[in-house]
């Protein structure tokens, strides 16, 4: 695994890709394949640079920031309110966000030279919910997605994408047995909804909390190189 050192590159913003965003340096002269990696609510791009240690050299990893603004550092995909029922999000934001990073994704490509069988979207938490979003509703655009810590949201239901196209997808679920902003249950349910489409994927569960410990780390990395088409 290369453990060389990363750090992010220079916020980029107002460009055509309709999204902030930051790429990971040392950036490949060129790129053969992309991972999009997105951070969770109320956090910022940046919360996801240490994801990016051990990618192959000649992938391009570019941390995107959601487009709503809670606070000095603090952004989100959609607004989301915590009950005794569960977390209650904003729909109307969440697809809002979704067409966005469909179109983000298909901007990277087009820029970057980067083709759907070599781009995978993953994310943290409410990066997580929103990765899966793009997957199932366009799984024309990447090659699979990862769900680290997060949930599939029950409303993406009208937006799914035909079985046929979603079992072409690769999956990668991660959660926390431990975990109290999203409990373990949410894996499950999402473990049970993807067999349900009959998309591939893998669930690991790990003794921790809300998180990325060093073992859904490395789980994510052995996964992502299995992702890629062989040279």
């Amino acid at each position: 695994m290369n453990t060389a050192p990363v750090q992010p590159g220079e916020l980029q913003t107002g460009t055509p890709m309709g999204l902030a965003f930051r790429l990971i340096q040392p950036a490949p002269a060129q790129a053969r394949r992309c991972v999009i990696l997105l951070h969770g609510v109320g956090s910022n791009e940046a919360d996801m640079v240490s994801l990016a240690i051990g990618m192959s050299p000649d992938t391009l990893v570019i941390l995107t920031r959601g487009p709503l603004t809670l606070g000095p550092g603090q952004y989100a995909w959609f607004r989301v309110a915590f009950g005794a029922n569960g977390p209650s999000p904003n729909i109307e934001e969440a697809e809002r966000s979704r067409l966005t990073l469909v179109h983000f994704v298909q901007q990277v490509q087009a820029t970057y030279g980067i083709t759907p069988a070599n781009t995978v979207i993953a994310g943290f938490s409410q990066g997580g919910i929103m990765s899966t979003s793009v997957g199932l509703s366009a799984p024309d655009i990447v090659a699979g997605f990862g769900l680290l810590s997060g949930r599939i949201l029950p409303e993406l239901a009208p937006h799914l994408a035909p079985q046929a196209q979603l079992a072409k997808l690769k999956v990668f679920v991660g959660h926390g047995e431990d975990d109290r902003v999203l409990p373990v249950a949410w894996a499950h349910k999402s473990d049970a909804w993807l067999t349900e489409l009959g998309v591939p994927h893998e669930l690991h569960l790990y003794p921790m909390d809300h998180g990325i410990s060093n073992e859904i780390h490395a789980d994510f990395l052995t996964w992502l190189a299995g992702v890629w088409p062989k040279p």
